[in-house]
């Protein structure tokens, strides 16, 4: 049996002082506009521009840098996770262009691998009965849908009486 020591004590969070971290207390910023344009701000640091964009040629999404942006910001008590849902398209359209002009290669966080495939998929079909209708076609053969296979259909059996389950409050199944 291992012992986790890192784990906090059961009722640990009951003896620190209340309101002792910065995201307990009422945030600094409550304006969204006011708090993009801190972001905005700090975008302009050139120190702040280089580690993104070397963090978005190493790999890491826009997505997840914006969202971590905004939580360090959160966490520190700036703004409200509210006023970060709300400014989070700008500041990730903000960063974008900053990639774009500094010819950055990176993702942009929004791909969905399984949806493409299955948009793929739909749109080959589509295509090979199109080009199928069309061979017919030419080739004066009747132009008819391309058979489906139908599923074996159950034999319909009668369904026995059910006596209704009791309905109220105390009725239990």
């Amino acid at each position: 049996m291992s012992i986790i020591f890192a784990a906090p004590i059961p009722g640990q969070s009951l003896t620190t002082e209340p309101k002792g971290l910065p995201f307990e207390r009422p945030p600094e910023i409550v304006d969204p506009v006011e708090a993009l344009d801190l972001h905005v701000e700090n975008m302009t640091n050139p120190e702040a521009i280089e580690d993104a964009m070397y963090f978005l040629e190493q790999g890491l999404d826009l997505v997840s840098l914006v969202e971590g942006i905004l939580r360090s910001a959160v966490m520190e008590g700036i703004h409200s996770i509210d006023v970060s849902l709300i400014i989070a398209p700008l500041l990730h359209e903000y960063i974008k262009g900053l990639a774009i002009e500094a010819d950055v290669d990176f993702n942009e966080g929004f791909d969905n691998p399984e949806r493409d495939k299955a948009l793929e998929y739909a749109r080959d079909t589509g295509r090979a009965k199109d080009e199928l209708r069309k061979l017919r076609k030419e080739s004066g053969e009747s132009v008819k849908e391309t058979p489906t296979v139908e599923e074996p259909q159950q034999e319909e059996q009668e369904p026995e009486e059910v006596t209704p389950a009791p309905q109220g409050l105390m009725a239990r199944r």
